[in-house]
């Protein structure tokens, strides 16, 4: 590949832009107020350059918070020439618009442009997950029964928060006025900002230190290299058409047979080096319910981000260039006004879930292509939003509950982890009970409901939340009708599933999705997650890694001779005779 600069100096600058977006993810986590973006992690950091092409991002951050940043750069700018404004020096823009690059609402940027010599050489970005972004009820997620985007809250299109350098005091009033528990989320905004800046003074340097037509040519040069490595991967998968179908709950409990069970269906086409992505067969959107997905910032990022982990799996190809140069080789369709491309005012706020489930059915379908280098079905996740009010005040609490991976080839799934286009952390309980009238009172792996296969569906977790004063949740999830798929043999998971204790000790099962809903002191919500799927024939699996199960307790003795044709004595050893005759004779 002819190179525009000299590898070892495009390779030396590669680092410096990683190490900036990195500086930038750590200085935005250690300034945060909230735990979603200090403990969680649920943020973007990322640098571009004066069209919105990703140089770089930082390695903590989620697929779903970095990849959309060019959609917002992109956005920003439509939105400035559609009326007639200009990019300064020392400007900050605020931006959350989903229609215009966002991931949704309360998915806020702050992009800082960065000029050399006059010239505007690209931008700084930071995003981040806000706990409230003035929705019609507490908190950022479960917001499942806004009816519009307007019901999402505050929208912010290339909003300016500082001008030529100066504070735009009115735009912080008005979020501080509209928001609940501003001090933490205009706060945390303030933290993006600050980051953002440290990534601009950085990146300036760099230009200092080398100039703007060699630093250019450099990420020229990364930007090849990336779309190379992708093009090379595409290109070793036959050519021809890959279909998957599969299904999200949508609202189980409604009576509008529209609103549930819906499916997701992708097509791949491979042609050569490219590979077109088509959700033709994809559910209508829903015009009053908040599952639609913008086509830009979730659809694309659930796409590229599947594609880029089975094609291009970092255990074989080491660290690869994250920027704009890998998504060139792949294009991506959804008819307009399906769930995966809806049109404005649709709401999209609670998009998360179908956008993993987009993820997984690419992954489905590319799996007979590439059987070892996917998993079998995963298990989606669940976001819980807890709030109140009490002395100090409002309170809100958003919890991500995990999911699971499906196995795959030579390695069971991953137990209790988010999946696929999310990567955030769990809240330690130790923070969530000394800032919050909470109390968590189990967190633990379920039990004897893991995908089966030769190499085991990863298992789900159980979290038991209490609250110790009057408060209120809501609860944005999937996967309760549909279990995660088996491939090559290997069993389908198990859904996941929320009960409710009362404090009168009556138990309500719920759906999975649950509008705002008040509860009493001594209420106790529990989560039950996902299992993923099996990978492979049960019968193949080791005896030993089936007795490992048993003594972890993650399966019963009777379900090991049941499923796996393993026979096991006392609870704690292998009968091999007993084993080979069950194997042998099923």
């Amino acid at each position: 590949m002819q190179t525009r600069v000299d590898p070892f100096l495009a390779a030396v600058i590669h680092g410096a832009l990683e190490n900036i977006a990195v500086e930038m993810g750590h200085k935005l986590m250690r300034m945060s107020y909230s735990s979603i973006i200090r403990e969680s992690e649920d943020f973007g950091a990322a640098l571009t350059d004066a069209t919105g092409r990703q140089l770089c991002e930082c390695t903590m951050s989620t697929p779903l918070q970095s990849g959309p940043i060019p959609g917002y750069i992109e956005g920003i700018m439509r939105e400035l020439e559609a009326r007639g404004d200009v990019v300064q020096p020392g400007d900050v823009f605020m931006h959350n618009d989903a229609y215009a690059g966002a991931s949704h609402g309360p998915d806020v940027g702050f992009a800082v442009p960065i000029f050399h010599q006059g010239k505007l050489a690209g931008f700084s970005v930071t995003t981040a997950h806000h706990l409230d972004i003035g929705a019609l009820t507490p908190g950022s997620c479960g917001i499942v029964d806004a009816v519009d985007a307007y019901a999402e809250g505050l929208q912010f299109k290339a909003v300016r928060v500082y001008d030529a350098g100066k504070k735009v005091e009115p735009v912080w009033q008005i979020l501080r006025s509209n928001i609940r528990i501003a001090d933490l989320v205009v706060g945390d905004m303030e933290a993006q900002v600050a980051a953002a800046r440290i990534g601009a003074d950085r990146y300036s340097d760099l230009l200092d230190k080398y100039g703007l037509e060699t630093v250019t040519g450099a990420y020229e040069d990364l930007l090849d290299y990336s779309e190379k490595l992708m093009r090379d991967a595409i290109a070793a998968i036959p050519d021809g058409k890959y279909n998957a179908r599969t299904y999200i709950d949508g609202y189980l409990d409604s009576d509008d047979p529209a609103l549930k069970e819906l499916p997701i269906e992708v097509t791949l086409t491979i042609d050569g080096s490219d590979i077109l992505v088509d959700l033709t067969g994809t559910a209508p959107q829903t015009p009053n319910k908040p599952i639609n997905m913008p086509l830009v910032g979730t659809v694309d990022c659930a796409v590229w981000l599947t594609l880029r982990s089975i094609l291009l799996d970092s255990d074989e190809y080491g660290a690869i260039p994250q920027n704009s140069g890998l998504t060139r080789p792949i294009s991506i369709h959804a008819p307009e006004g399906c769930l995966a491309n809806p049109i404005f005012p649709a709401p999209v706020i609670a998009r998360f879930c179908p956008g993993n489930a987009v993820a997984d059915t690419v992954m489905k379908a590319i799996a007979p292509a590439v059987p070892r280098q996917v998993s079998a079905g995963i298990g989606n996740l669940r976001v819980m939003a807890f709030s109140g009010q009490n002395a100090s005040g409002p309170w809100v609490h958003m919890e991500i509950m995990e999911g699971a991976y499906g196995g795959r080839s030579g390695k069971d799934g991953m137990d209790a982890v988010d999946t696929l286009y999310a990567n955030t952390r769990n809240n330690p309980v130790e923070d969530i009970e000394s800032h919050l009238p909470l109390r968590v009172l189990n967190y633990e792996l379920r039990e004897n409901v893991a995908g089966v296969g030769q190499w085991r569906g990863g298992i789900g977790s159980i979290r038991s939340f209490e609250l110790l004063e009057d408060g209120a949740v809501s609860v944005e999830g999937d996967g309760q009708r549909f279990a995660p798929w088996g491939f090559a043999g290997g069993k389908d998971g198990a859904p996941a599933h929320v009960e409710l204790l009362h404090a009168d000790g009556q138990k309500e099962e719920l759906p999975s999705k649950i509008p705002y809903r008040r509860l009493a002191k001594g209420d106790r919500l529990v989560a039950y997650g996902p299992c993923g799927g099996g990978y492979g024939d049960p019968f193949s699996r080791t005896p030993e890694d089936v007795l490992r199960d048993v003594l972890d307790g993650l399966l019963e003795v009777d379900a090991a001779r049941e499923n796996y044709g393993v026979a096991i004595v006392d609870g704690v050893r292998l009968d091999a005779a007993a084993t080979e005759e069950l194997r042998a004779g099923r």
